[in-house]
């Protein structure tokens, strides 16, 4: 009995190994967002943010992500935007300075891979589902994610600015990591 349980052992071992840890390269890796204003569709960035990415695509069970985004970083091109979209109107920064986005599971739909997640932002968490495309590549591997957050969900823009015919009110949110293995 004793060697039966050893040998179950041995084989449940390699399913439960743990995904791999990699450092996000920031010189080649970029979190950002686009929208419309005015029917016309802009492009955004973070400039600071940190991410936690634990990632193997044979082993979804364990592979997490964890990443906090400081929100008054946010650049766009545009003054006028990029001094309102830190107020109080939109990410109201001075109250809440971070959003947060952790996985919950990961899910294969059709071809693609999913990482479910909740997002906080403004104070208020909901789920959110991101597309994951993993390269792995010499020295590290690409992630990218792209997915769509309803802005109003999380009370970003509400009052004269909830108009969705003068404020899109699906974000795309779209990140490229460049990852180097920990």
């Amino acid at each position: 009995m004793k060697r039966l349980a050893i040998l179950l052992l041995s084989l449940a071992l390699p399913c439960a190994a743990a995904a791999a840890d990699y450092t996000v390269q920031p010189a080649g890796s970029t979190l950002g967002f686009s929208n419309t204003f005015q029917g016309e569709s802009f492009n955004g960035q973070f400039g600071q943010w940190t991410a936690a990415i634990s990632y193997d695509p044979a082993n979804l069970a364990s592979s997490k992500f964890d990443v906090e985004v400081t929100l008054a970083s946010v650049k766009t091109g545009d003054a006028d935007r990029d001094g309102a979209l830190p107020g109080p109107d939109f990410f109201d920064t001075a109250k809440f300075p971070k959003a947060h986005f952790v996985t919950t599971g990961f899910r294969q739909s059709g071809g693609k891979v999913i990482a479910d997640g909740t997002l906080t932002l403004r104070g208020v968490t909901k789920p959110v589902s991101l597309e994951v495309t993993f390269k792995p590549q010499a020295g590290g591997a690409t992630l990218d994610v792209a997915g769509t957050v309803k802005r109003l969900d999380f009370g970003v823009g509400t009052g004269d600015y909830a108009d969705t015919s003068v404020i899109g009110g699906d974000v795309k949110v779209i990140a490229h990591l460049q990852l180097a293995p920990k």
